[in-house]
């Protein structure tokens, strides 16, 4: 038993940073009444910390491959620890974001640190059941934080979804402290701080931007302004990744579709997936008036799902990358779409069987694409292979909110427009996606009311659906790409891990040198 306590510490700490990636959608509505929030403010309480998280993650898998696994992450846990202090106590939502933010930096130095800290403490067997169970970890927190979020919510207060960081985060630190090694790779590198630097610019510039954009309008001299110099931030990432001797992402590693397919199917995988539960739980709560708990506990069969089908992937398999992701992706968009029915009278059952298919697909691919980007690179490289797929996952989830939200709000905004009961459909359309529904049926006439709650009903079903739609038309797009770049057999050696406990796991993409 003794051999499984780092596997503990290690996902105690991955556990408490997914869900406070999604822990905050169902505590939404009460975060608006209490802070006097905006669509905007509501978007970057949850963006901010997956930006962060994601614009981190590379420059810090590959630090911490020099200065320490094990010292990152503890460090991780106790920045990420003072920031949850700080959100739970904010007065108003400018704290709340920059304290989020922190609270990001902090899980990034966790996030990106976990999966080389996994290879160095397990080998062979061991390790495929290890990266199962971190698998499940991560499929079942992120999904888990709807109900997590919505218990504390309503029986105690919204701040307490970030109170409950601190006594976890301290059994974390005292549990890593204890039970985890430490291997340090000569430091004969130089940092790329150019390349850190600027990655982090052009997706948090890119973020803004889209979020922007539904606010001020697409063509909004400061929206291009943002996307201009978001573009101009990743063509100087992109020289300097090209003329680093040692960069944070290998970018010839690209050069092999394997690579390339698994980290788009990241990118996708996480926005299709879990970027459209916000409006879900607005439209839960806002529109149908549950309150965080009945919230939450619809979006628990996506948390039941995905965990059952990653501890079988991880007991059945190991399966082929190709296989693993690509089916996994192919139900979530078949779960995004199996949503996409609403009208004004449905329920919060109309979507549980989506749900559910999508938590399969979250289970099937989540644990595949992990080791498929160990195995792809040489063993020095684990933790910028690590880092690069958590990376592109924790993007692809705050790219997804900025977008979906740009869509959402233009289709409350057409449906609005086209009825003509509310005079004003731009603003309208702006209150009902800050999850103010109620506010926007109370200020009609008396006598409306009734039509303008069936309107609003409508018109967040209809942007709901949209949603869905464009969110499994890029879940199947990522599953044929998959298909046609990913190798679709299984690395079976049985190697041993190198003495760094960098190596790739037994199974996955087959570990070449870069060209």
């Amino acid at each position: 038993m003794r051999k499984w306590w780092p596997l503990v510490a290690i996902c105690l700490g991955t556990f408490m940073l997914l869900v406070d990636v999604t822990i905050v959608t169902v505590a939404l509505p009460d975060m608006a009444t209490d802070l006097g929030t905006t669509l905007s403010d509501l978007e970057w309480v949850v963006d901010i910390y997956a930006l962060a998280l994601a614009a981190l993650l590379l420059g810090v898998g590959s630090s911490a491959d020099r200065t320490g696994r094990k010292a990152v992450y503890v460090v991780g846990l106790v920045i990420f620890a003072l920031a949850s202090l700080v959100c739970a106590v904010a007065p108003d939502a400018g704290v709340l974001i920059a304290a989020r933010a922190v609270q990001g930096i902090g899980a990034a130095g966790m996030f990106g640190t976990t999966i080389a800290l996994l290879g160095m403490h397990y080998e062979r067997k061991d390790r495929n059941i290890a990266f199962a169970v971190w698998g499940a970890t991560n499929a079942v927190a992120a999904a888990a934080g709807p109900v997590v979020g919505g218990v504390l919510t309503e029986y105690l207060d919204w701040r307490w979804i970030f109170f409950v960081n601190l006594p976890l985060s301290v059994l974390a630190v005292v549990m890593s402290v204890r039970v985890l090694h430490e291997v340090r790779l000569p430091a004969r590198e130089r940092v790329d701080w150019m390349g850190s630097v600027s990655f982090t610019v052009a997706a948090g510039a890119l973020t803004y931007g889209l979020i922007r954009a539904h606010t001020d309008r697409w063509t909004a001299p400061f929206t291009l302004a943002l996307f201009g110099f978001a573009a101009l931030a990743l063509i100087v990432f992109l020289v300097a990744e090209s003329r680093h001797d040692h960069p944070i992402l290998d970018l010839s590693l690209f050069r092999r579709a394997s690579f390339t397919g698994i980290m788009t199917a990241a990118l996708f995988l996480q926005a299709a997936a879990f970027a459209y539960l916000l409006f879900t739980s607005l439209w839960l709560q806002s529109v149908l008036g549950y309150g965080p708990v009945k919230a939450g506990l619809y979006i628990l069969p996506m948390c039941g799902a995905a965990f059952v089908a990653s501890a079988l992937a991880g007991r059945l398999g190991p399966w082929p990358p190709r296989l693993a992701v690509g089916i996994g992706l192919l139900l979530i968009a078949a779960g995004a779409a199996l949503q996409a029915v609403l009208d004004a009278d449905s329920t919060g059952n109309t979507v549980m069987v989506g749900l559910v298919v999508s938590g399969l697909g979250v289970g099937a691919a989540t644990p595949s694409l992990s080791e498929a980007a160990l195995a792809s690179v040489p063993a020095e490289r684990g933790g910028m292979a690590g880092g690069a797929v958590n990376t592109f996952r924790q993007l692809g989830f705050a790219l997804g909110i900025a977008v979906f939200g740009a869509i959402f709000q233009a289709r409350v905004e057409h449906v609005l427009r086209g009825d003509g009961r509310v005079p004003d459909p731009e603003q309208g359309a702006a209150a009902l996606s800050g999850g103010q529904a109620q506010a926007v049926i109370s200020s009609s006439p008396p006598g409306e009311r009734d039509a303008v709650g069936h309107l609003v009903r409508s018109a967040f079903a209809s942007a709901l659906n949209t949603t869905l739609v464009v969110a499994a038309a890029v879940a199947a797009f990522a599953a044929l790409l998959v298909f046609v770049t990913v190798r679709g057999g299984t690395r079976d050696t049985g190697a041993e891990a190198d003495p760094t406990g960098e190596g790739a796991p037994e199974h996955g993409l087959p570990a070449q040198a870069s060209p």
